[in-house]
């Protein structure tokens, strides 16, 4: 566990929770603070989160294979969150070293743990940044010494866009990104569902309403609606457990219960 004076001393609220620390502590990380904590084992009384976050990172890892296969070796993910085992990176580089990402937070420990993991790795990045201010981390100089993006690149949005409200236009927030890039790149998308969790994502849902990020459960019809022009590549928008699991991962408990929808979806 991180409990320590240092991180006050720089500036890191540890009294208030943080998403990115909180789905840290999901997956058996250290690096997040007591009052992360307690969100984390609230939400575990009420539901099977701990699963769901597991199966949310596996989705990451057979996403980035499923990329890595159709050719795509640049990545751009939004809200990326604390470094765990098996990162964009890792993946994608371990198929071909000459994979590029940027990562893209504003928790002040995500950011700070990234540039250790990255530091002499000079294909991949973290920027400090809103991922909502599409125009400042698409400006960014680290991004455009990255990312060429007259080739494809694949958009990652894994868990992050169920806090934005539909008053935050979250179609809209996609569509900016996917129109900087070229025809051929992918967006990866998970979002919370209530399908087969009503009483679970309900009870989420009203704690949620109690912090600083509110959650928007969203249909399957409506998650693919954010896609826009986009092209949903098989199987579509389906529970992360369903996506493609040939491609990796152990075996969900339930995957009727996975909490997420999943889809890639690609740019003609």
């Amino acid at each position: 566990m991180v409990d320590s004076v240092d991180w006050a001393s720089a500036g890191v609220d540890v009294g208030k929770p943080a998403l990115a620390r909180v789905y840290d502590y999901m997956l058996g990380g250290e690096l997040n603070f007591p009052a992360d904590r307690a969100v984390a084992e609230r939400l575990a009384e009420v539901g099977p989160f701990r699963e769901m976050a597991r199966l949310n990172r596996h989705f990451l890892r057979r996403a980035v294979r499923f990329c890595v296969d159709a050719g795509v070796r640049q990545f751009l993910d939004l809200g990326s969150g604390i470094p765990s085992s098996g990162n964009v990176h890792e993946i994608a580089q371990e198929s071909d070293p000459a994979s590029r990402v940027v990562y893209v937070d504003q928790d002040p420990v995500a950011v700070a743990h990234s540039e250790i993991l990255l530091a002499g790795n000079p294909n991949a990045t973290i920027l400090s940044a809103d991922l909502r201010d599409t125009a400042a981390v698409m400006a960014q100089a680290e991004t455009r010494s990255l990312l060429d993006f007259d080739r494809p690149v694949a958009l990652f949005l894994l868990g992050v866009v169920q806090y934005i409200p539909d008053s935050g236009n979250p179609a809209g927030l996609i569509s900016r990104y996917m129109s900087a890039l070229a025809p051929g790149s992918l967006l990866a998308m998970t979002h919370f569902t209530a399908q087969n969790m009503e009483v679970e994502m309900a009870a989420a849902v009203q704690y949620f309403a109690e912090t600083a990020a509110p959650i928007t459960l969203r249909s399957a019809e409506q998650v693919t609606a954010l896609l826009g022009d986009l092209e949903p590549v098989e199987p579509g928008v389906v529970l992360t457990a369903k996506w493609h699991p040939e491609l990796g991962g152990p075996p969900a408990a339930d995957p009727e219960r996975s909490g997420h929808y999943a889809v890639v979806a690609r740019k003609r």
